[in-house]
């Protein structure tokens, strides 16, 4: 997918082993943007397993410039596969979609949307979901106004991190 835009080409692609550094950059941008700069812990031996040999997830990444000569990464949109019961189909969930500060208003959000619908299509998806931080208006207004999205307001995001995930144990009966 391409776009000049601003007069500024970019183009989307399904990430590469060789662009983990990149990912990690941009990983590293959104959790700055999000205040949590410290909380991005992801190595490139975490990245390479998780993308590329166990597959737990996927990712795109915008490029400036043409794909015969690309510039440097400047998008991230990582996602992954869910299910949902209730339609008896899968789902894709975002996990992460980032665009860096000097590269938003050209047109990537809106290019990696429409790469994912499309990948959500080809794998039956029946919906998309992300999370957005609720002081994050600039994206929330993205979401709603540009694209459609609407609020889960019935529903409260819950987590558990791995001292959590441990604690769960106590529950096993069959020790």
């Amino acid at each position: 997918m391409a776009s000049t835009q601003k007069e500024q080409a970019y183009h989307i692609r399904e990430v590469k082993e060789e662009d983990i550094p990149d990912i990690l950059r941009l990983i590293k941008e959104l959790a700055t943007y999000e205040k949590e700069p410290d909380s991005a812990r992801a190595t490139p031996e975490l990245m390479k397993t998780a993308l590329f040999e166990r597959r737990f997830a996927s990712a795109l990444l915008a490029f400036t410039g043409p794909p015969d000569t690309p510039g440097p990464a400047v998008g991230l949109a990582l996602y992954f596969f869910n299910f949902s019961t209730w339609t008896g189909r899968p789902g894709l969930y975002l996990e992460d979609l980032y665009v860096s500060a000097e590269y938003r208003n050209l047109g990537i959000g809106k290019a990696f949307f429409a790469r994912l619908a499309k990948i959500a299509q080809e794998n039956n998806c029946a919906r998309m979901d992300w999370s957005v931080l609720k002081w994050n208006t600039p994206s929330i207004d993205f979401y709603e106004k540009a694209l459609g999205a609407f609020p889960m307001a019935e529903w409260q995001c819950m987590r558990l991190e791995e001292a959590g995930i441990e604690g769960l144990k106590k529950f096993d009966t069959k020790n």
